[in-house]
């Protein structure tokens, strides 16, 4: 099995997917739009100073918005107007979206199954999988690591500090 993170013979040849002007026109749009919605809800809430009150709910949360957008906005600017060649470079292959993937993924399972088996048994079972498939440890050191892990977090979280975190059946049958 070949290690994701390495180039793969070939792989500088690969058309490219997205240029970095695209992306950065992408992502200024949509911290734009960020923006705009933490502005508007700032404003509902409101964000003037408040006499011997202090902030008003949305004071902070607006004026980090506005500057946010200022950002994004002369970040739009420089993008659309941008001709130079480093412009048109491409930002990610195809390869590179699926090396993305296999990050990406795992994680979104992670963050599912922790609503349904708690953190714990789903942090455990990440962090084998991670060290088994991508790592490329042993199983047993693998396992080893993460049952210490999850076991050291529950004492930490919910015996020592005293502080709930989403737990599952299994937590459950030990009375927790």
């Amino acid at each position: 099995m070949t290690d994701i993170t390495e180039p793969q013979p070939g792989e500088s040849d690969e058309p490219a997917l997205v240029t970095l002007r695209t992306a950065d026109v992408v992502v200024a749009c949509l911290f734009l739009v960020v923006s705009a919605i933490v502005i508007s809800d700032s404003v509902r809430l409101g964000f003037h100073w408040q006499d011997s009150v202090g902030p008003a709910p949305g004071y902070f949360p607006f004026y980090i918005a506005v500057v946010m957008a200022i950002a994004s906005a002369y970040n739009l600017g420089r993008a659309i107007l941008a001709r130079g060649p480093e412009e048109q470079e491409g930002m990610t292959t195809k390869t590179g979206v699926l090396r993305m993937s296999a990050i990406f993924l795992p994680a979104v399972l992670y963050v599912f199954a922790t609503s349904y088996i708690g953190i714990y048994v789903a942090s455990a079972i990440y962090i084998a999988a991670f060290m088994i498939f991508f790592g490329k440890f042993a199983v047993w050191k693998a396992l080893a690591v993460a049952l210490s892990i999850a076991i050291v977090s529950f004492m930490m979280f919910e015996v020592w500090f005293l502080v709930p975190l989403p737990k599952g059946p299994l937590e459950a049958a030990f009375g927790y």
